[in-house]
């Protein structure tokens, strides 16, 4: 009999680009919203349920452009249609302030997005533009997962819902393993304190950064969590040669999956949690 833990469908989610990278990395970092395309179908068939979306502008910078997400969009749902998840990028990436961020995710309004909670949670702002945006992503439906950088951003989470700032909805949390590192390299060990503090009922995916992402992921899928895989943060596989492309990733991801009879997440099952909930 399978424990509650390995029966949970496991969300593989792609982040394929990122904010910085360029092709002086990888030749197949996808920056165009054709190589998205191509890219996303791909992690598709190898097991991803959802896709992290970052869009440049015509220089290759990053950017938080609201026609450029709605043709990029349209360009990859044209490839894979309902069967993934797309969420898009609110990240500052040294840019945009909170006040652009949030008008783009209001303007946008997509179906998903990933929100950096030490960017848009700032004292400037106040604790009331933080309560007003969270409250707005409630109220619409949006499919929203709270990045947090370590332990003191998820004690900052927990302390917004407890005192009602941030209401009741299917948040989806990011731990990020290694950000703040020395080397920004990550391990298995960065969980740990994450797991250890988090008390709420939120469910929880990582991330991790370098060679050793997949044995990040796979202590992550066998203590529950969701997994978030892809060159924004990695480009190598297991055994440390670099990664022909985003889909390897994902196969890999999908494979420690079977080793552990985790079942994959379907985008029907992503939105089904998350959206219909």
């Amino acid at each position: 009999m399978s424990s509650p833990v390995l029966a949970d469908p496991l969300i593989v989610t792609v982040a394929p680009n990122g904010a910085y990278k360029g092709p002086q990395d990888h030749a197949a970092l996808p920056l165009t919203a054709g190589a998205l395309a191509a890219t996303a179908k791909d992690c598709l068939d190898a097991g991803a349920a959802m896709l992290h979306l970052h869009i440049r502008d015509a220089d290759g910078r990053h950017s938080l452009d609201v026609e450029g997400y709605r043709a990029a969009l349209r360009t990859i749902g044209a490839a894979v249609g309902r069967h993934l998840v797309l969420q898009v990028t609110s990240e500052a990436a040294g840019v945009y302030r909170p006040a652009r961020q949030i008008a783009m995710v209001r303007e946008l309004k997509p179906e998903a997005v990933s929100i950096g909670l030490r960017e848009i949670d700032r004292p400037k702002a106040g604790a009331d533009a933080t309560a007003d945006f969270f409250g707005w992503l409630a109220r619409e439906r949006v499919m929203t997962q709270v990045i947090l950088y370590d332990v003191a951003d998820l004690q900052r989470w927990q302390a917004l819902r407890a005192d009602g700032s941030i209401p009741d909805a299917p948040w989806f949390l990011l731990f990020v393993l290694g950000r703040y590192s020395a080397t920004q390299t990550s391990s298995p060990r960065d969980l740990l304190p994450f797991v250890q503090a988090h008390v709420g009922p939120e469910p929880w995916a990582m991330c991790a950064f370098g060679a050793s992402e997949h044995a990040c992921a796979t202590a992550a899928a066998a203590l529950g969590g969701h997994v978030r895989v892809g060159f924004e943060n990695n480009l190598y596989l297991r055994d440390g040669r670099v990664a022909p492309d985003n889909a390897a990733l994902v196969a890999q991801a999908a494979s420690m999956a079977a080793v552990l009879g985790r079942p994959l997440a379907r985008a029907e099952d992503v939105r089904a949690r998350f959206l219909n909930s």
